[in-house]
Order: structure tokens, then C-alpha cells, then sequence
């Protein structure tokens, strides 16, 4: 069992910058690969990010390419993603998950393990 805990969403100006932590407790964090999703009112749930559990390896959605970037330290057991340039439509609940795949992949039935979620909200 691996339990997920976000943390550093809130409220921001388009253009202005947040950075969300994802700290892991149970199994063995360092063994998982990560990822980043969000889910906006009325649409599905979206990846945004993945990570390899050797940081060799990372993923990104298209619409964050850029703007976007996932790292982690595995001595903290902790994922992050720092997030610049913020746009209205990046408003969402974003959510951190571990996955079992060892290639980092975009498909949410793939990954095990989900945070609560933390709100991001940008105004315009």
C-alpha cells in the first residue's frame, strides 16, 4: 500500500508560477514510477506529467510542454511539479499517482496508487 498526500495548489495569476509536492509513505517510493494528472470541472481526468523512479525518464503532455516540470527526490520520498507560465485552462484538481510500469506511460488504468488532489486555480 502506498499512500499519496499533495500539497501546494491555490489560487494565482495567469502567468504566475505554483509548485506542487507529492509526498509517499508505505511501500517502497524509490521502485515507482510517478506521474501528475489534473481533472478540470465537466472533463475527464488528464495526464499532465511522469517521472522514472531513476529520474532518467520523463513525460509530458503536450499543453504543459515547456511550462511544466516534474522531479523527485527519492531520499524525501517526494514528487513535485513545478509549474510556470500558468494559463486559465490549467485550472484543475491535479492529482499525484504511483504506477507499477516501469516505462512511464500516460494511461491512467496503469497507475495503482492516488492522492487526494490539490485544487490549482488561475484567474485571467
Amino acid at each position: 500500500q502506498v499512500q499519496l498526500v499533495e500539497s501546494g495548489g491555490g489560487l494565482v495569476q495567469a502567468g504566475g508560477s505554483l509548485r506542487l509536492s507529492c509526498a509517499a509513505s508505505g511501500r517502497t517510493f524509490n521502485r515507482h514510477t510517478m506521474g501528475w494528472f489534473r481533472q478540470a470541472p465537466g472533463k475527464e481526468r488528464e495526464f499532465v506529467a511522469g517521472i522514472s523512479w531513476s529520474s532518467t525518464s520523463t513525460y509530458y503532455a503536450d499543453s504543459v510542454k515547456g511550462r511544466f516540470t516534474i522531479s523527485r527526490d527519492n531520499a524525501k520520498n517526494t514528487v513535485y511539479l513545478q509549474m510556470n507560465s500558468l494559463k486559465p485552462e490549467d485550472t484543475a484538481v491535479y492529482y499525484c499517482a504511483t504506477s507499477h510500469v516501469v516505462v512511464v506511460t500516460n494511461t491512467p488504468e496503469l497507475y495503482d496508487y492516488w492522492g487526494q488532489g490539490t485544487q490549482v486555480t488561475v484567474s485571467s
